[in-house]
């Protein structure tokens, strides 16, 4: 499949981006709805208030699954996160070490001692990767990983502490986030609307303040849709730019309670790998203020979104109602808007889902030593899904290398013609999704609603192009108690993760003077760890 790569014009890699005050630096404590960020752990640590071990043994309480014998209280907000099957002590051992470096005063940097998530699909040593499968110890790929992936790696190496496993939606299967085998992930904002997927226990843990980074992955929105429905930001990369996958639409990327914790995971998380002849090759980005090599990325070139209305049309009308209102205030900023359009649209999100499923399928397959049994370790909803990735004809897959490579020679036309252009759209045309009771038994399987689901986000992973979202508003529910979040949704060119931070901390300026809402069941970290963990938080 073809790829686009950014590489250096010199040959060397320039030295990674400096993390700068205005991303080190808390929010003013009066900001309605607040958020924590990590630059609030680095203040708390700097204090001596309190430390990254006191923070841990307050966390583990809140998302600690009931395993042994006997086994422990089930914490209020466990079902964002898969068994660590005993190994708490992973945590632990970081933030002790992570203690005695604040308490020598040599921390590595703003990340250190701060918690965070990592998907149940990406290795992390230690953990088991169950994939949102069934935990089978019995099976080989079902052992603990033996290596930590690549972004997370480096994320360790700044001092970030992972919390444990987060959930997701069996094998990445779909986007609501429905999961009977680990339960589903609670939506804090409605708990009666689902949290999004596949990166779900990500997108839940965020939205309810308990980490403010997580670590997921995206093959058809799977990190953009949990954080719209969650109402915190989600960037999914240009492909291949955190670490080589092998996958023709998924990467790994950053979700973050904040645009400056998002900057910042990202930044860390996607160095070079010279150890990695694709990931290894890319130059680290560069924010479009700082950029004199590209006339496109030129501090003088003029921030243009692009907006295809067919496209747009599929939006429901509340969702489309709250995403307008937005795109008027970025041209109000200065932003100019121009027409587009993206041929083959409904083809080439066909391709999508079926290129999805049929990786989907030979993963679960390859997950058991007898071929015959694989369906054994699915639940009956995937059974329905990977039946048809089955079935792929190679004829199709040939038609769908061929409307790849028709997308992307349209993609590069538009950003030439536009250079610095940001294609606009909602994140999902969708008011959230809400729940019906007895999914939680044997899952949920409405192809048509999820597809519908994907509307926007299947693009940026066909192209390789990166994308990200940002809460822009609200809508009222048509269930339960609380309000939706909407997201809006820029993709680049490739490469150019930083001009679509840039437009995210404009689209967060945005939404905090729209009114940010912070969900009931938020939990204020710091003061839970002031205030003696657990106990503190009976109440929930």
């Amino acid at each position: 499949q073809p790829d686009v790569l950014v590489l250096s014009e010199s040959g060397t890699h320039p030295d990674p981006l400096p993390l700068s005050p205005d991303l080190t630096t808390p929010a003013p404590r009066d900001q309605p709805a607040r958020y924590l960020s990590s630059a609030d752990y680095h203040a708390l640590y700097t204090s001596g208030a309190a430390t990254p071990l006191d923070v841990v043994q307050s966390l583990l309480p809140l998302v600690r699954r009931a395993e042994g014998h006997p086994p422990p209280e089930t914490g209020p907000y466990a079902n964002a996160w898969v068994a660590s099957h005993g190994r708490e002590d992973l945590a632990l051992d970081a933030a002790r070490a992570s203690t005695d470096r604040w308490r020598r005063g040599e921390p590595l940097g703003p990340l250190d001692g701060v918690p965070i998530g990592v998907k149940d699909d990406i290795d992390v040593q230690g953990y088991v990767s169950h994939n949102g499968m069934q935990y089978r110890p019995d099976l080989p790929w079902f052992k603990p990983a033996e290596e930590t992936l690549w972004p997370i790696r480096q994320l360790e190496a700044a001092g970030a502490i992972v919390l444990g496993k987060n959930a997701m939606h069996e094998l990445g299967g779909d986007t609501n986030g429905c999961n009977p085998r680990w339960g589903t992930p609670t939506n804090w904002h409605n708990k009666s609307y689902y949290p999004g997927g596949s990166s779900s226990g990500a997108g839940s843990a965020l939205g309810a303040g308990i980490i403010p980074i997580a670590i997921g992955t995206d093959a058809g929105g799977s990190i953009r849709i949990p954080s719209s429905f969650n109402s915190v930001y989600g960037l999914k990369p240009s492909h291949h730019r955190a670490c080589t996958m092998n996958s023709s639409v998924c990467v790994v990327g950053p979700l973050a309670a904040t645009v400056a914790d998002l900057t910042i995971a990202y930044r860390v998380m996607s160095r070079p790998n010279p150890d990695d002849p694709i990931q290894g090759l890319y130059t680290p980005s560069v924010p479009p203020s700082l950029s004199s090599s590209s006339p496109s990325s030129s501090p003088s070139q003029k921030k243009i979104i692009a907006i295809d209305e067919a496209w747009w049309s599929r939006a429901d009308p509340s969702v489309a109602s709250v995403c307008r209102r937005a795109v008027d205030h970025f041209a109000s900023q200065g932003y100019t808007t121009v027409p587009i359009r993206i041929p083959y649209l409904r083809e080439i999100q066909l391709m999508h889902s079926a290129a999805c499923v049929t990786e989907m399928q030979d993963l679960a397959r390859h997950r058991h030593p007898d071929p015959e049994q694989w369906q054994s370790l699915i639940n009956h909803a995937n059974k329905i899904t990977m039946s048809v990735g089955t079935q792929t004809p190679a004829g199709d897959y040939m038609k769908y290398s061929q409307l790849r490579d028709l997308l992307m020679k349209h993609m590069a036309f538009l950003f030439e013609e536009n250079p610095g252009m940001l294609v606009i759209t909602p994140t999902t045309p969708m008011p959230g999704w809400p729940r019906h009771p007895g999914d939680d038994a044997y899952g949920v399987s409405d192809a048509n609603k999820t597809i519908a689901n994907m509307s926007y986000v299947y693009i940026a992973n066909v192209s390789g192009c990166p994308a990200v979202t940002a809460p822009v508003g609200y809508i009222d529910p048509v269930q339960g108690e609380g309000k939706i979040p909407v997201g809006l949704m820029a993709m680049a060119e490739w490469g150019c993760e930083e001009q679509l931070l840039d437009w995210a901390r404009d689209a967060e300026t945005y939404l905090l003077k729209e009114g940010r809402q912070r969900p009931e069941g938020w939990v204020d970290v710091i003061e839970v760890t002031k205030n003696g963990g657990l106990e503190a938080k009976k109440n929930v």
